[in-house]
């Protein structure tokens, strides 16, 4: 009785490590390198990376929506971009521009406006992400170039990735916090 209660142990303890060593096998991706060498690359959990891909998406969507070149079809091409990052509330700040003649105005002018990021604060404790973002823009004139502060907060919620959402977030109830002037330098 006893010899088979020992080998009905063994036998247990032998099935749950194999079983675990199954686990930490398929973690384990293995890549040729042309034929010639066998290297390890180790597959990683989806939400670990998730607080990093939230601060690429949000200075991504903000480098799409400020940066502007005296270019209609460029401004249109990176404003769409930009709404492919975020809901309705990045929609209608753009059909406000546009409709104060911002963009006409920068066309005219041929004024280029770039967009320098300070940081990107997102506080993955709770869902939906919220999100601060800090950063510069200057307004390039031929005369001057005024620079202005930049900061705005979101919601991020997760979606479907993408070719032009890649990182799987859509950003909601987006606004703008602060953009006033800091100063202006002539050229």
């Amino acid at each position: 009785m006893l010899i088979t209660v020992i080998c009905t142990m063994i036998s247990v303890y032998a099935l749950w490590k194999s079983y675990s060593f199954a686990e930490k096998q398929r973690e384990k991706i293995y890549v040729l390198d042309g034929g010639a060498s066998l290297i390890m690359a180790l597959q990683q959990d989806v939400n670990q990376n998730r607080p990093a891909e939230a601060r690429a998406h949000v200075k991504m969507f903000h480098e799409y929506f400020f940066t502007i070149s005296p270019d209609k079809n460029t401004i249109e091409e990176r404003v769409t971009q930009a709404f492919a990052l975020a809901g309705s509330e990045a929609f209608e700040q753009y059909q406000n521009l546009k409709e104060s003649g911002f963009y006409d105005k920068v066309i005219a002018a041929g004024i280029n406006c770039e967009i320098q990021t300070d940081s990107v604060i997102v506080n993955p404790e709770s869902y939906p992400f919220k999100a601060y973002y800090y950063g510069k823009t200057a307004i390039v004139r031929t005369s001057n170039i005024t620079y202005r502060n930049l900061e705005t907060e979101c919601l991020l919620s997760s979606c479907a990735r993408s070719d032009v959402n890649p990182h799987g977030f859509m950003i909601e109830k987006w606004r703008v916090i602060d953009n006033s002037d800091i100063g202006v330098v002539n050229r």
